[in-house]
């Protein structure tokens, strides 16, 4: 059963037209990869799932219920976690404080970074007293990762983690990635540009051009030539 279920959604900036008739699904234990050029609909698909632009028609199911016109904090509290593009951390909180913000959904015995955090990102355990803003990128992207993941996430949105990143920190990325999939508990939705990175994760991937899906299937189908036309320039 799918625990995230976008049904032909269509979103405007204004009179632009960024997204049309747009679905996705997304189901526990499996990656659904959304590829595609920059500037085609990828970051305005992920914004209206979390509740970040309304979208003007469609539906948007969360666990079989209706989220369309649930507020942005509300989806989060209800298990929706979000890594946007850019990161976003809080530069001059400490690691420690940024990942603290992760426990704005749990109950108070809950509130706690779990050991399994510093398995994934080995690097943040040691870097707990520096500021966000003193970590490199590929660190600051680690911990994007990590504070969307304190909040024990149902669903778990990435958009890009692998954009400006060091080689050596994407296989990280993506160990960490894998490793979420084979635990079993959260749909991983992935915005990503790379076919390669994206093909060695994706259970099932959607292609979009000019905010439109033109492509869908399972990971293992996935022909190069066939996705590849709608990632180049």
């Amino acid at each position: 059963m799918s625990v995230l279920a976008v049904e032909s959604i269509n979103l405007y900036y204004g009179a632009a037209q960024a997204l049309r008739r747009v679905s996705l699904t997304a189901e526990v234990g499996k990656i659904t990869c959304v590829l595609g050029r920059n500037g085609v609909g990828k970051s305005s698909l992920l914004r209206a799932i979390v509740g970040h632009q309304p979208v003007s028609s469609g539906k948007i199911l969360f666990a079989g219920e209706d989220i369309t016109r649930v507020r942005a904090h509300e989806r989060a509290r209800r298990g929706i976690g979000y890594v946007p593009q850019g990161r976003e951390i809080f530069p001059l909180l400490t690691v420690e404080e940024n990942l603290e913000i992760g426990y704005a959904r749990l109950p108070g015995p809950q509130r706690k970074i779990g050991a399994e955090l510093f398995e994934l990102f080995p690097v943040l355990k040691s870097m707990l007293g520096r500021r966000g803003g003193d970590l490199s990128g590929g660190q600051q992207q680690q911990l994007a990762i990590a504070r969307a993941l304190v909040m024990q996430p149902k669903l778990i949105v990435l958009d890009e983690p692998t954009e400006g990143i060091q080689p050596s920190i994407i296989k990280d990325i993506g160990r960490a990635i894998r490793y979420l999939r084979e635990e079993g508990k959260m749909a991983i939705v992935l915005v990503e540009q790379y076919f390669d990175f994206a093909r060695a994760l994706a259970d099932r991937y959607a292609v979009m051009e000019r905010g439109e899906v033109v492509l869908t299937g399972e990971g293992a189908s996935m022909v190069e030539s066939d996705v590849r036309r709608y990632l180049t320039v």
